[in-house]
C-alpha cells in the first residue's frame, strides 16, 4: 500500500479526511473501555482503613483475623473466572469462598454474608477483617457490610503483599495443587475447588499447626485436645 505524506499543516474537511482513508484502506481502531476498570472506578470511594493487623496474623487467637481477597483462575477452555475467599489468619482455614465468571462486587458480599452465616457465632466485635486496598474492599456496600456484620475492617499498605502473605500463600498452594486444564465450563472448576478446600480444610497437614490440618488444629486451640489417631509432636 502506498503510504499518504501530507504536511501537518494543511487543512481538510471531515468528509474529504474519511474519502482519503477509504481510498487508501486506513483505519483508525478505537480501543473499548475495560468495563471492569469502569466499575472499579464507579465503586472506588476515598475510604481506606489503617493497616490495624499490622502482620500480627496468629498471635491474637483463633478466628480474631480474616484474611480476604480475590483471584484470577485461568487455564483449560473454561473462561476466566474469579474466586473470592476469606481464611482464619491463625488457623489458615477456608471459612467461606465464591466463585464468579465477573469481577462485579455481589460475589465479594456473597462471600461475606457466607462467613457470618457459617461462622457468626464465632466472631465477636473485636474480629479483624484484613484486606488489600482493592476496588471492592474499598466500596461504600462492603464497608456498610462489614459493619452490619460487627466486623473491624483493616487493610495492607498500598502495593504491599507481604500485609496478607498467608492469603497469597493460600493462593498460590491452591493454584499448585489443582488441574484445571481439561475443565470448559465454570462449574466444572467449582466442583474441582470445592473438593480441593474440602481436602485443604480437612486432611492437608501442615507442620506449622502442630503437624495437624487447618480445621484439626482449630479444634485443637478450642479444646487443647491433640486428636488421638495422631502421635503428638514432642515439646523441647
Amino acid at each position: 500500500m502506498r503510504l499518504l505524506h501530507m504536511d501537518p499543516m494543511v487543512h481538510m474537511n471531515l468528509k474529504k479526511i474519511r474519502r482519503l482513508m477509504k481510498k487508501y484502506g486506513l483505519k483508525c481502531p478505537i480501543r473499548k473501555a475495560n468495563p471492569y476498570r469502569r466499575m472499579a472506578n464507579a465503586m472506588k470511594t476515598a475510604h481506606v482503613n489503617p493497616n490495624l493487623l499490622n502482620r500480627e496474623f496468629e498471635s491474637r487467637g483463633s478466628r480474631a483475623v480474616l484474611l480476604t481477597d480475590i483471584t484470577y483462575i485461568t487455564g483449560g477452555k473454561a473462561p476466566h473466572c474469579y474466586l473470592s475467599t476469606i481464611i482464619n489468619a491463625c488457623t489458615k482455614e477456608l471459612l467461606a469462598s465464591k466463585l464468579s465468571d465477573s469481577l462485579e462486587i455481589d460475589f465479594v458480599l456473597e462471600t461475606v454474608n457466607d462467613l457470618i452465616s457459617k461462622h457468626g457465632a464465632s466472631l465477636n466485635a473485636e474480629t479483624l477483617i484484613h484486606s488489600d486496598q482493592g476496588a471492592h474492599c474499598t466500596s461504600v456496600r462492603f464497608i456498610q457490610l462489614v459493619k452490619d456484620s460487627s466486623l473491624r475492617q483493616s487493610m495492607s499498605r498500598r502495593a504491599n503483599c507481604w500485609d496478607n502473605a498467608p492469603q497469597e500463600s493460600f493462593f498460590g498452594h491452591m493454584k499448585d495443587e489443582i488441574d484445571i486444564s481439561s475443565y470448559k465450563t465454570v462449574h466444572e472448576i467449582y466442583e474441582v475447588l470445592l473438593a480441593w478446600t474440602e481436602y485443604y480444610n480437612t486432611e492437608r497437614y501442615q507442620w506449622d499447626l502442630a503437624r495437624l490440618s487447618p480445621r484439626e488444629y482449630y479444634d485443637y486451640l478450642m479444646t487443647g485436645k491433640y486428636p488421638l489417631s495422631i502421635p503428638a509432636p514432642k515439646i523441647n
